[in-house]
């Protein structure tokens, strides 16, 4: 694995690149401020690659420990000595002393870095032969459709002998037989145990097989999950649930002064309103929560478009006020049958008569002022007043002079 497309981030500055496949320093050479480098636990194993870091000349501190190179002999001296604007290397801090000796021991140090170097060169072209032979075998056997001894046959004269595909069936029985009993644990405790190389080829069948097991456990919960039912709010019967699946504190308030019902639910504060629906029905009121449902039923029956609800600034919480109904309307109850008793009975001719009266007015024993009546009566006694005029005599009034043209007063 080789560094790629780096070299154009002109500004940076610290570069971690631990726990890879890198096998060759490279293509950091366009890092201009590159300050720090971290290559621990890598594949690096041409350790004369870092030259093209001299390049580099803001690098203060690069880590190399984990690396096949880190063993190599001469290994600090050859970092020191090529690197002169290092201040640190693996976390140890470069003296001045330790550079000087380096450097005088330079050209022995890279001669030996250089054996040393070639001889990893040859192990590692060995371990990837070995690793393509690996991977070839297990792609054989991925196979859907070869024949047992590996070949494929085309002339149908050519038949392969009954005892060795006998022989084959049988050894691949009992090697299912013996996977088919070990368990995935077994399985995964057998891979961990196995002795293996350290080589970015085996890192890569790690990977694998972690990959491998996790596809195997999405498969089994796939498997095993099943549909959530829906929750039942309302029964068959038409029976409201109490319900809280937002698991949230609330308080129901009967306000008899204001003819209203308060709920007081304890919303989180910091959550967004559009995530809060309300419904209110005269008999219940139902919240959902982000999807999970509150609902409760009511006391009293309330005036759904009457209703309102606001969140508070200061706590978040959610207040519906819901005006009660003022007149409740019940169902019509089937009539029962009536109960032969006379004395109700007559108890209810009674009422009946009572009502009777109430509505039906008896001239003859309520008397109202006859206003025609009224009238005539005072038309009768003015008549009487003008027919009999009061007269003074002159025997009462000696100076009382009578004139026949003055009329009388009345």
């Amino acid at each position: 694995m080789g560094l790629k497309n780096i070299n154009k981030l002109k500004k940076l500055q610290y570069l971690n690149l631990a726990l890879n496949n890198i096998e060759k320093i490279e293509n950091l050479e366009g890092c201009e401020e590159l300050e720090k480098l971290d290559l621990t636990v890598n594949f690096v194993g041409e350790l004369s690659s870092i030259k093209i870091l001299r390049h580099n000349i803001h690098l203060k501190e690069i880590y190399l420990m984990g690396n096949p190179c880190a063993d190599f002999e001469g290994y600090r001296e050859f970092v020191v000595a090529t690197l002169p604007q290092l201040r640190r290397l693996d976390g140890k801090e470069i003296e001045r002393s330790e550079r000087i000796k380096a450097l005088q021991n330079y050209p022995v140090i890279e001669q030996k870095i250089r054996e040393q170097e070639k001889a990893y060169c040859l192990k590692r072209s060995k371990e990837k032969k070995e690793a393509e032979r690996k991977l070839q075998e297990e792609e054989k056997e991925n196979r859907s459709n070869p024949d047992v001894d590996g070949h494929w046959y085309t002339d149908t004269d050519n038949t392969i002998p009954y005892s060795l595909l006998q022989k084959e069936e049988d050894q691949q029985s009992a090697i299912e037989e013996n996977i088919s009993k070990k368990t995935p644990d077994e399985l995964e405790k057998e891979f961990w145990e196995k002795p293996t190389l350290f080589t970015p080829e085996s890192r890569l069948e790690t990977h694998r097989f972690l990959e491998k097991q996790r596809k195997d456990k999405e498969k089994l919960s796939d498997k095993k999950k099943k549909q959530k039912p829906p929750r039942i709010l309302i029964t068959a019967d038409g029976r409201v649930l109490n319900i809280n699946e937002p698991k949230l504190d609330f308080s129901l308030k009967d306000d008899e002064e204001n003819n209203q019902i308060v709920l007081d639910l304890a919303v989180y504060r910091f959550m967004d309103t559009s995530l809060i629906d309300v419904n209110v029905q005269p008999t219940y009121v139902r919240v959902m929560v982000k999807g999970k449902p509150f609902q409760l039923v009511l006391p009293a029956e309330v005036k759904p478009d009457s209703s309102f609800a606001k969140r508070s600034q200061t706590t978040g919480h959610l207040l519906i006020t819901m005006p009660k109904v003022g007149e409740v309307i019940v169902a019509n109850k089937k009539a029962n049958k009536p109960v032969k008793n006379p004395e109700g009975n007559k108890l209810q001719e009674k009422k009946g008569s009572k009502q009777v009266e109430k509505l039906e007015v008896d001239p003859s024993k309520y008397s109202f002022p006859d206003v025609a009546n009224i009238v005539q009566e005072k038309k009768s006694t003015l008549g009487q007043i003008q027919t009999n005029p009061p007269v003074v005599t002159c025997a009462e009034d000696p100076d009382f002079e009578d004139n026949l043209e003055v009329p009388p007063l009345i």
